[in-house]
């Protein structure tokens, strides 16, 4: 093939009317070849001469959209220096926008060995994608306004009788009418997407038959992963992605991308050469003595302390904003991301980079603040804006209602917002991303279902996933027909979604949680794309969906559960009353003393609506109902003494776990009976 010296930048493979330019950074290379295959798969190699600012590249004239290619980079291959040079292994493009085919293991893809790995690695495709965004208006939702639904595109739909089977599990099934139009009517506004870079299994994983069902172990990072595309590949998963956004975004929908910068499907130094390993691993991976620093659990990590590992990063992130058209992102072991040496620095490259940006720092930024290197635990430690995965409020929300182990301290201020953590940093309530379950862990439904778990079927002999889980199986281990362990499953579990969905921060549910989703007691389904994982549509809980559409309606119908201060306790009027009360079962607020209870049992949140501590967009004050918020975890019945004058004259039943046609309106300081495990929401009349 002719090859012209094309130029320095863009990286990655650039298509005009004449041909292809192709750019990749290598600092450590000796030579770098450019492989285009054919539509019989032969390869024909091309040698890139031109070197600029260490990026080696080149233009193909007639070469266009569609094109699979690959490169193959030499150098010194020197392990205890950290030098992995390697001809013999075809490299996928970091910028590459699609991957057309998959990893397939084979020993040749590993470097000990002195095969050609073409035959098991992807092509990266060359992509030019003209598609009609006209009319696209992303709902650009409010944080306060926000609930999350962490959605996995493969197992959303996947089983889905009113979708067409040729289009379940995939980009296209997500954006057809019936999902949509069942996200729409659950109340959710946002989706947060688990991982849909172009991944790869584990090499340890595909010796087991099993495969990587979430996703965290990224591949391509421009490049929508291919198995989720019901149109083939050459570059089409590129359009019915954007194709999914823009349907996702008519219906109302954000959609935000699990996006995983901390570690690569290279894994360590036993796993598979398939990208910047190759390409020049002293450049892309943090290294201790040649050997991989191992932050993530996953065998390496990226370093993002170099410039262009750093610039690779960042020019992903603006490429799913500005042509992709996404919301926002959620960092999987972000702190990683933050390490400026071996410690987490505020104000690391990385997050001053996002800081400053123009595009990203306007997206919505979502951290999961831990990782498992020394001083991973990072909660409250993100600067202004990020928002960040709360785990303190999952644990202290399953500890009251599951365990009776939490103090009343504890779950106040997870309840009101986690002021504790995130005021002193001048962060507001929606920094706080309220969850009780996620990917990660057991479903709802199996929270209250199963004590241990039962991960057998990820053939690591349950050694997996982990044995703190805070839960509780309401006297009866796995699934029952016991009537009365099935009602305190019902109560239990309605308990928590009002829990997450009323308190203040941002809540995010689990999918599939609002309809009893079971994964059988298995607390760690990373490997599991079957239907142990997928959601089951034919078994829904009906009425569990029917009272989380009604809590999120109400969060969505009343900006008293969703303000954007935190609570000072004291009243703008003077009135005796406040912003936010705690109070005891006998009607009483609580004393000092009250606070120091370890095993609180009953508990109620006043909301007043006339105490709000923010203004309308043309400057008038918010005015809203007030709410009491009863709680009562307890086994047995109780009672609870409603508060009267300045709290309110009378109280009307808008929520109650337990009687979902309980509407009554019920006397100031009347005495209600409180059945066992019991969340119910009553709104304060004061007239």
């Amino acid at each position: 093939m002719d090859i012209w010296p094309g130029r320095w930048q863009p990286l990655g493979a650039t298509v005009d009317d004449g041909g292809t330019n192709f750019a990749l950074f290598s600092a450590n290379a000796t030579a770098v070849e450019l492989c285009v295959f054919d539509d019989n798969d032969t390869e024909t190699r091309v040698p890139l001469r031109e070197s600029t600012f260490h990026v080696w590249h080149g233009y193909l004239p007639g070469v266009g959209a569609g094109t699979r290619y690959g490169y193959r980079v030499d150098g010194e291959f020197n392990l205890s220096d950290g030098a992995h040079f390697n001809d013999n292994k075809l490299l996928v493009d970091p910028y590459a926008r699609a991957l057309d085919g998959s990893f397939e293991l084979d020993d040749a893809v590993f470097e000990n060995n002195s095969g050609d790995s073409a035959a098991f690695v992807p092509r990266s495709v060359v992509v030019q994608d003209d598609f009609d965004w006209s009319k696209d208006r992303a709902p650009a939702t409010a944080w306060a306004d926000t609930v999350l639904y962490e959605v996995h595109v493969r197992g959303f739909t996947m089983q889905h009788p009113d979708i067409p089977q040729k289009l379940r599990g995939t980009y296209a099934g997500l954006a057809h009418p019936t999902a949509t139009d069942y996200l729409k009517q659950l109340g959710v506004t946002t989706l947060e997407l688990l991982p849909i870079h172009h991944f790869a299994s584990e090499p340890a994983l595909l010796r087991r038959g099993l495969s990587n069902y979430w996703g965290y172990n990224t591949l391509g990072f421009f490049a929508p992963h291919g198995g989720y595309s019901s149109s083939g590949t050459r570059g089409e998963q590129v359009r019915e992605f954007k194709a999914m956004v823009k349907a996702l975004h008519a219906a109302g929908l954000e959609v935000v991308l699990d996006v995983v910068f901390n570690h690569s499907a290279e894994g360590d130094e036993a796993g598979p050469t398939l990208s910047l390993r190759g390409i020049d691993n002293r450049s892309y991976y943090r290294l201790d003595n040649g050997g991989y620093v191992n932050y993530t659990g996953c065998g390496n990590t990226l370093d993002l302390r170099n410039p262009h590992m750093l610039q690779l990063v960042t020019d992903s992130l603006r490429y799913w904003v500005a042509e992709m058209h996404v919301d926002g992102f959620r960092f999987d072991l972000a702190p990683t991301l933050g390490r400026a040496s071996d410690a987490f620095d505020a104000q690391s490259s990385f997050l001053e980079a996002v800081d400053q940006d123009p595009v990203l720092s306007q997206v919505k930024l979502i951290a999961e603040p831990w990782d498992i290197g020394p001083g991973g635990y990072q909660v409250g430690n993100f600067p202004a804006p990020w928002s960040e995965w709360n785990d303190r409020f999952r644990n202290t929300t399953r500890d009251f209602w599951l365990c009776g182990a939490t103090d009343v301290r504890e779950l106040g201020y997870r309840l009101a917002g986690s002021s504790d953590i995130y005021q002193g940093s001048g962060r507001l309530p929606d920094a706080s991303i309220n969850f009780v379950a996620c990917h990660d862990g057991f479903t709802l439904h199996d929270l209250v279902t199963y004590n241990d778990k039962v991960n057998d079927a990820n053939g690591e002999d349950n050694r997996d996933g982990s044995d703190d889980n805070h839960n509780w199986n309401c006297g009866h281990e796995g699934e029952t027909d016991d009537p009365l362990v099935t009602q305190i499953r019902q109560r239990v579990v309605r308990a928590i979604l009002g829990t997450l969905v009323l308190s203040a921060g941002i809540p995010m549910l689990g999918h599939g949680d609002e309809m009893g989703r079971t994964q059988r007691g298995n607390n760690n389904a990373y490997c599991q794309d079957n239907e142990l994982a997928w959601v089951d549509w034919t078994t829904r809980d009906e009425p569990l969906e029917d009272f989380t559409r009604a809590v999120i309606a109400l969060r969505r119908s009343h900006v008293v559960f969703r303000q954007e201060s935190f609570f000072t306790g004291t009243s703008l009027h003077g009135d005796g009353a406040a912003d936010l009360a705690w109070f005891r079962s006998d009607g009483e607020q609580l004393a000092a003393s009250d606070w120091s209870d370890l095993n609180p049992r009953t508990i109620a949140m006043y909301l007043s609506g006339k105490d709000i501590r923010q203004v309308s967009e043309h400057g008038e004050p918010v005015v809203d109902d007030s709410f009491l918020v009863i709680m009562h975890a307890g086994l047995d019945p109780s009672t609870f003494t409603l508060p009267s004058a300045p709290w309110a004259t009378s109280y009307d039943v808008v929520i109650d776990n337990t009687d979902p046609t309980n509407t009554a309106t019920l006397a100031a300081g009347s005495t209600l009976d409180v059945p066992s495990i019991a969340f119910m929401v009553l709104r304060a009349i004061t007239a």
